[in-house]
């Protein structure tokens, strides 16, 4: 008979817990797990350490041969149902200033905020929470920034712009469920664009009244990207819902007209 062989490090961990545990604690704590009862609740329960019952599961499963899959609510693997309106917003935080990581033990995705908006951190965080609720989400703060992340696989599903190199050096194209969902929630699209890659600032001019010059003072929207087709998704969304602009140099898109702007303030407004 074939016994299989185990490393040196199993098998002296595998010594280590048995002088540490007796079989019937271990017994015990499978008992429950195998009730689908989480390992920290076993762990609780028992007061064994939350790594010592995660091993006692990963070695039942191999004895059993059971293959381990982690659970998901991906919309696009489960038909999962998940808020379009978030996930508008989402996608153009993406495009600005996300990226993902998709690598064979790391997966998640990114969304870099500056410290200044706190509320902007929060939006990104409840915009990836309303999409997919089960992957955890966590910030991490660096000198005046701060990354908003989400840790699956999955977002590869959803974010399907995700590839090699950077954003403006491949082509960016939406799929036709994106679009059509860009479609029905531009003013979201148009949110998250401006809040990852935009600004709503107050410019001044000046101007000869009554034969005195004044200063005059006006808001305006700028948005910047590399990514030629990111900004053509931005100006394409503007055309639908009655926007001007203007592309003032080769990456700025301007927003100036009093209309116009009244209309970016209703529905988008600065960052906070």
């Amino acid at each position: 008979m074939n016994v299989p062989s185990i490393s040196p490090q199993t098998a002296l961990l595998q010594v280590k817990l048995a002088v540490m545990y007796d079989s019937g604690t271990r017994d015990r704590a499978l008992a429950l797990m195998r009730q689908g009862i989480p390992n920290r609740v076993v762990a609780h329960e028992l007061g064994v350490p939350r790594g010592t019952v995660g091993w006692w599961r990963h070695e039942d499963r191999k004895r059993r041969g059971e293959v381990y899959e982690r659970p998901n609510d991906c919309p696009k693997c489960t038909n999962h149902a998940f808020d379009q309106q978030a996930y508008a917003y989402l996608l153009g935080l993406y495009l600005g200033d996300g990226h993902i990581i998709s690598k064979p033990k790391q997966h998640h995705l990114s969304i870099f905020c500056a410290e200044t908006w706190p509320g902007l951190i929060d939006e990104a965080e409840a915009a990836m929470r309303a999409v997919m609720a089960l992957p955890s989400v966590k910030r991490r703060h660096k000198k005046g920034c701060a990354e908003v992340k989400s840790y699956t696989k999955h977002w590869t599903c959803m974010l399907p712009q995700h590839g090699p190199g950077k954003k403006h050096d491949r082509v960016i194209a939406l799929e036709p469920w994106q679009q059509q969902i860009v479609d029905e929630f531009p003013w979201e699209f148009v949110r998250g664009l401006v809040h990852s890659d935009g600004c709503r600032i107050t410019n001044w001019t000046t101007k000869i009244v009554a034969g005195e010059r004044r200063r005059y003072e006006y808001p305006r929207y700028f948005f910047t990207n590399k990514s030629d087709d990111i900004r053509r998704l931005f100006t394409d969304t503007l055309d639908q819902l009655g926007v001007a602009w203007r592309q003032t140099n080769a990456w700025n898109i301007s927003v100036a007209r009093r209309a116009s702007v009244a209309l970016m303030d209703a529905h988008v407004g600065p960052k906070y």
